[in-house]
């Protein structure tokens, strides 16, 4: 009975080891998806389609390298960050000025939706008659040059 019961839960951290391994390991795709190409052509790593890219390759071979030396994600693309500087990565980080990149974009599109119903708000204040129309002001002068006017024109 102390065997069965020493098989299985030896089983079950077998098991569980094989399950975290996995979820440890990284993909060469998700690395190279994580660097800019630096021939020029604006993709990443991975998708660059450049034949003989004289960048992409080699740092495709240099991924595999380190993926295969096991280590994970995080790892590699700060040894790359070190190498090349932060233009290697395809997204900016989370600190220091670069927080502004991720900040930025939300910032104006909530400045832009405030815009919106602010000038929606107007426009249907205006059409309710919210807002009378202005009133011109004519001097008694002028008015009575006018009435004269119009009453040559009568005649």
């Amino acid at each position: 009975m102390r065997r069965l019961a020493f098989a299985v839960s030896l089983a079950g951290a077998l098991a569980l080891g094989a399950l975290t391994a996995g979820a440890e390991a990284v993909s060469t795709k998700e690395v190279e998806e994580a660097l800019t190409c630096q021939c020029g052509c604006g993709l990443t790593v991975h998708s660059c389609n450049h034949l003989q890219c004289g960048s992409g390759i080699p740092l495709k071979n240099e991924v595999l390298t380190l993926v295969n030396q096991g280590l994970s994600r995080d790892e590699i693309l700060l040894q790359f960050r070190t190498r090349y500087g932060e233009k290697i990565l395809s997204s900016p980080t989370t600190e220091g000025f670069n927080l502004t990149a991720w900040i930025l974009p939300f910032f104006f599109v909530a400045a832009g939706a405030a815009m919106v119903v602010q000038v929606v708000r107007r426009w249907t204040a205006a059409g309710t008659g919210e807002t009378p129309a202005p009133r011109l002001l004519i001097s008694d002068e002028d008015r009575e040059r006018l009435r004269a006017e119009l009453a040559k024109d009568e005649r």
